[in-house]
């Protein structure tokens, strides 16, 4: 299945996880809609939604860039209209954008556990809301979130509880949205990486470049994001995916390539 003039709408687009996805669909002519707030660049993390939207298009899809805070509903609304308006629907959502604090109960700040549920959870669900009219008439609809696999082992909990309930609330979504629209036949899945994944967050938040030596490239979900869109919306839906099960399926067990450092030993990302 070629995605070929078909509309993909994804969040916080500008960099990482996000922007290798827009560029694996670029390549095989989608056309990607770049909704995030980056629209002067922060050296810290790199790209604008023009930076990226400007890839899109050396990789042969066709961009718009749209600056869009998804805590902010008219922001999400005028968004979506403006990427129905220029390609005449939407056909995929991908709800990458996101926000980590790993922190433990007394030293999560009230406005950052609001900022990670405003974004994580409410403009999550805000967005999928607002493309639902379009996913309705999309061809071969899939929603596809960036979260994880539900594992309510005490662990994932005990370190940094506020964070792990926001990316378990956008898992708990999908399952959710998966049911409500089969009828509509728009597929809803998420996915997770079983490593870290050389980003942003992991470069100036987590663990700096010693931890970017242990993981992988966005590459890894980009490909994996590739083959659960090419399923029948139909049939591949209400799954939290792994992107190295992804992988397997479609018979690619050897990922060294997605390696930062080849030959280095990878850190398991959280929730695996």
């Amino acid at each position: 299945m070629s995605f070929s003039n078909k509309t993909v709408f994804i969040t916080g687009a500008t960099r990482g996880i996000g922007k290798a996805i827009a560029l694996k669909l670029a390549a095989d002519g989608a056309n990607i809609v770049i909704a995030a707030k980056s629209v002067e660049e922060n050296p810290k993390l790199g790209g604008t939604i023009f930076s990226a939207a400007a890839e899109v298009e050396a990789a042969g899809g066709k961009a718009l860039a749209v600056q869009c805070d998804i805590r902010f509903e008219e922001q999400v609304q005028e968004a979506v209209n403006k990427a129905a308006e220029k390609f005449g629907g939407i056909d995929i959502l991908i709800n990458n954008a996101s926000a980590i604090s790993l922190t433990p109960t007394e030293k999560t700040e009230a406005k950052r556990f609001d900022l990670m549920h405003s974004i994580n959870v409410r403009g999550t669900f805000l967005v999928t809301k607002t493309c639902i009219p379009f996913l309705k008439k999309g061809n071969n609809a899939h929603i596809l979130t960036l979260s994880p696999p539900i594992n309510l082992d005490p662990k994932w909990f005990a370190n940094h509880v506020a964070y792990t309930l926001t990316k378990y609330n956008m898992s708990m979504m999908t399952i959710g949205w998966a049911a409500e629209f089969k009828k509509d036949k728009i597929a809803a899945n998420a996915l997770w990486p079983r490593t870290t994944i050389d980003t942003a967050a992991v470069r100036n938040l987590l663990g700096g470049e010693m931890l970017a030596n242990m993981s992988r490239k966005p590459d890894i979900l980009a490909d994996a994001a590739y083959y659960i869109l090419r399923q029948s919306s139909e049939e591949c839906t209400g799954n939290l995916f792994i992107d190295e099960d992804v992988l397997a399926k479609e018979g690619i067990t050897d990922l060294e390539k997605y390696s930062v450092v080849p030959g280095a030993k990878l850190y398991s990302d959280l929730f695996v």
